[in-house]
């Protein structure tokens, strides 16, 4: 059987779709720039999202969405970014649609999933503990059952859109690590994901002040006892760590897919710009080697990134074996993030003194590609992964 490379023509429709949705707010690029600096949410941008349907392509038309997959929605984050523009908690709730769907109760999809998909439940994910990034599995929050309902005890960080979001998915220890060993479960048993409304009682919250943003806050969260209902579990007890990754594959394709737009974006405005800028002569910038020479490696590797993304999103789609899919995903998450980090400092190299100013705006996307090569994974967490699990070598951490 041949190899297809090119793109359905639903999904040619849905990059159209979501380029006539966006174009409106490329002449409100200031207005967005000034709400991001007060951490104020575009509630309007949102609805174009969810009316657009971006919300809903990881959920069956049953409980609400379109069902078009995760590829139809990566290339709808791909275009948005390559326009400028943020998806700004698009990821988190796709992310924890995509987790509800595959593993809640018909009830939870039911009661949840609609309101996803139409925008009006905005879900954030709380995973990160201080003393447990990388390593979710070290976590220390813990909910015990009592009767028909688990108590909730312990601290989350870097939760982002809390101001915004109605609820959570929380990962917490439901059997301790050790306990979990000695039943020769593994330290990777014993975690469950539970919905939590971010405004339920025993919650607190603080804002994590950093030095950059898109328009969310970061949050420190507390639970003292918070209650949450049994048939608030999503997939089973003790079973989290593998709904957790039907989260953490989308989540990190669609991050490779935000940073294959950033690439785009970047790499056109230096094309552009040094097409028509001109020193030393009557010779435009992009003649030379030296600008022309970075810009064209830059396009290599967007390129070869994007691929990947791509071929990633679909493999999940095509229902890959999760362990193969993670592998592309991290993959992918790996190539498009230094691509679009590249893509970013050579605009603003290309640029000169005008890469610097708010105006241009390139110092955001340099930013927002630099958070990316970190977070919701660094690379050299990527690189243990690739390195345990496709090259078989023996376990580093």
């Amino acid at each position: 059987m041949s190899l297809d490379f090119d793109l359905s023509e639903e999904h040619l429709l849905v990059q159209k779709s979501v380029s006539d949705a966006m174009r409106p707010w490329l002449d409100r690029k200031v207005e967005l720039r000034e709400m991001s600096k007060r951490c104020e949410f575009p509630h309007e941008m949102w609805k174009d999202f969810a009316q657009v349907g971006l919300l809903g392509c990881l959920i069956p038309e049953e409980y609400g969405g379109n069902g078009m997959g995760l590829l139809a929605q990566s290339l709808g984050f791909e275009t948005i970014t390559a326009m400028g523009l943020s998806p700004n908690a698009l990821l988190i709730n796709c992310m924890d649609a995509a987790c509800i769907h595959k593993c809640a109760s018909e009830d939870l999809k039911r009661r949840y999933l609609p309101g996803i998909a139409d925008g009006s439940h905005m879900f954030a994910f709380a995973i990160t503990e201080a003393d447990a990034g990388s390593n979710a599995f070290g976590m220390k929050s813990f909910a015990r059952r009592e009767g028909d309902r688990f108590v909730l005890n312990g601290s989350k960080m870097f939760i982002t859109a809390l101001e915004v979001s109605k609820y959570m998915l929380v990962v917490a220890r439901t059997t301790p690590a050790d306990e979990a060993k000695q039943q020769s479960r593994g330290d990777h048993r014993g975690l469950t994901i539970f919905i939590v409304p971010t405004d339920a009682p025993g919650i607190t919250k603080q804002v994590v002040p950093v030095g950059f943003s898109e328009g969310l806050n970061q949050w420190a969260v507390y639970f003292d006892d918070v209650e949450i209902p049994e048939d608030h579990v999503v997939g089973e007890v003790d079973g989290g760590a593998v709904a957790m990754f039907t989260s953490l594959n989308p989540e990190r394709i669609l991050a490779a897919a935000i940073c294959s737009g950033m690439s785009e974006y970047c790499i056109g405005a230096a094309t552009e710009y040094a097409k028509n800028r001109k020193v030393f002569g009557k010779a435009a910038i992009g003649s030379y080697q030296g600008v022309a020479h970075p810009l064209a490696e830059c396009k290599i590797h967007h390129e070869a990134a994007r691929t990947m993304m791509w071929k990633a999103a679909w493999a999940f789609d095509e229902s890959w074996d999760p362990t193969r899919v993670g592998s592309l995903a991290n993959m992918s998450k790996f190539l498009n993030a230094d691509s679009a980090v590249r893509a970013a400092d050579v605009c603003i190299e290309v640029h000169g003194g005008n890469g610097f100013t708010e105006e241009y705006g390139f110092l955001d996307q340099y930013n927002g590609a630099r958070l990316l090569k970190t977070a919701p994974i660094s690379r050299e967490m990527i690189l243990n992964f690739v390195g345990e699990w496709d090259l078989g070598l023996p376990k580093s951490y």
